[in-house]
């Protein structure tokens, strides 16, 4: 059986499998018997487990008779392994590809949940970043803005899991603006903010900061993606500019933030490392992907593929500014969310240069995913990303399954919270301190205590989490 497995990336296809049509002798108005529910489940959970049979990276921890009359989302769980903590379902496939690629029905906030420090049943949210051109920025929120009800409805230790869900639909916001440069909130306000379906990019901000002779290159970027569906590199285009423009500014010093990065995709990962990386060209390994042996065989053996499919090199890019960068070290700043291929880049680059880390303990995730659906069958929406792949570096590392340490240890768990990329935030002032030399060991930084999150909005994010593997244009697995 030919089967074909492409990136979500570029209109390449997907993995697609031909599956017969499952007929029904009811009528349309009548309701289905509980056989037909039985039969269409059956049918959905057989191209389920014929797909992990050959790609899972564990395909060979499945069970051997998994019950085929369990809903889909249910049967797809049954099948994972005890050490597969990233293996998802979708009942709508065009919702997940949409998702890999920051869209999603949204106002256009990011945010994190505490405890009420004056009240512990009570629930608040800090807004931790607005996205440009979205609702949050038209009514006026800012990073560090302070919420407390949703729909007029109080957030608490008991509701906020059913609560917070309403904001993927047009809902008030009751809010307290957190005053500039002062460690307080202003007068209570509410917002009226529409839920639309938005396509954040995820170059969130990008700036030169000169402080003691040094240029120091500011660069926040929230997931990786190459492109949209309309235009399919708009967002390498964007960062190769950025990278114009730090070497045109001619920076000595690189602080790359990627506390809100959850992965995304495997090439774009590639391009980002591309551009900072010491000494590395086109024949320098950027990763090694292993698969189960099965997949491995296929690879090889395919005339598209072949071994070089499992070894990634680095790209060349006009841009790099590796070679500049004070004492070959990138500074990156990260968090429990910093994961998958943003991970990928650290693990890459460390062979290479001092990758110092300043932030929270990393996600840990060191193995990726492709996206799997049945785009020849309307009867079957479903959308799978399963695990597949363990990536390694060109030192055969991969041992980051219980994240990266960093060198400055810091939650960043405040409840005032500065701007990102103004000097005194938090983590970026850290850096600065490092690279000036002035970072004073054992101070409190701006902004008070941690706190313990309670929920996240990264948290929620189909694409958080994910690396998504790319493949060429043109190839294709071919099974037996």
């Amino acid at each position: 059986m030919k089967q074909l497995y492409k990136s979500w990336l570029c209109n390449w296809p997907i993995l697609t499998l031909a599956l017969l049509l499952v007929g029904s002798s009811c009528r349309e108005e009548d309701p289905a018997p509980d056989n037909a529910i039985i039969e269409a489940n059956a049918k959905v959970n057989s191209w389920i487990l014929e797909n992990m049979e050959f790609w899972y990276f564990w395909a060979h921890e499945l069970p051997g008779s998994p019950d085929k009359n369990l809903e889909p989302d249910e049967f797809f769980q049954s099948l994972l392994s005890d050490e597969d903590r990233f293996s998802w379902i979708q009942d709508n496939y065009q919702e997940l590809l949409n998702s890999l690629q920051g869209i999603s029905k949204e106002a256009g906030y990011e945010y994190v949940l505490y405890k009420d420090p004056d009240n512990s049943n009570n629930v608040i949210g800090v807004i931790l970043y607005i996205k440009p051109g979205s609702p949050a920025e038209t009514a006026g929120l800012k990073r560090g803005d302070k919420f407390t009800h949703i729909n007029n409805t109080q957030l608490t230790t008991a509701n906020y899991q059913e609560v917070m869900p309403e904001i993927r639909e047009d809902h008030t916001l009751t809010f307290t603006p957190k005053i500039a440069d002062q460690e307080a909130f202003g007068s209570e306000q509410t917002v009226s903010l529409s839920a639309v379906q938005f396509a954040e990019n995820p170059h969130h901000l990008s700036k030169v900061i000169e402080i003691d002779e040094k240029k120091v290159g500011y660069y926040v970027y929230n997931f990786f993606a190459n492109g949209t569906d309309t235009n399919p590199n708009i967002y390498d285009n964007e960062m190769e500019d950025i990278f114009e423009d730090f070497k045109s500014a001619g920076i000595t010093d690189l602080v790359l933030d990627l506390r809100f990065n959850s992965g995304g995709s495997e090439s774009a990962a590639n391009s980002l490392a591309s551009h900072i990386g010491k000494t590395i060209d086109a024949t320098k390994v950027f990763a090694r992907r292993q698969y189960n042996p099965g997949v491995e065989e296929a690879i090889i053996d395919d005339p598209d593929l072949g071994p070089e499919f499992l070894v990634t090199k680095f790209l060349n890019k006009p841009f790099n500014i590796g070679n500049a960068l004070s004492g070959g070290r990138v500074y990156i700043l990260t968090s429990s969310r910093t994961a998958s291929a943003s991970e990928l880049v650290i693990n890459a680059l460390k062979p290479f240069m001092e990758v110092f880390l300043i932030g929270d303990v990393t996600y840990g995730k060191n193995v990726g995913s492709i996206s799997i659906f049945d785009d020849e069958d309307p009867d079957n929406t479903w959308g799978m990303q399963p695990i597949v792949v363990k990536v390694f570096n060109s030192l055969d590392e991969s041992n980051y399954s219980n994240g990266f340490t960093p060198d400055v240890e810091d939650k960043d768990n405040r409840l005032f919270i500065e701007p990102l990329g103004d000097p005194d935030e938090a983590l970026l002032a850290q850096a600065i301190g490092q690279i000036t030399g002035t970072a004073q060991t054992g101070r409190i930084m701006p902004g008070g205590e941690s706190r313990e999150i309670i929920s996240h909005s990264l948290d929620e994010k189909r694409r958080s989490f994910n690396l998504v593997i790319d493949q060429p244009h043109g190839s294709t697995i071919l099974r037996p």
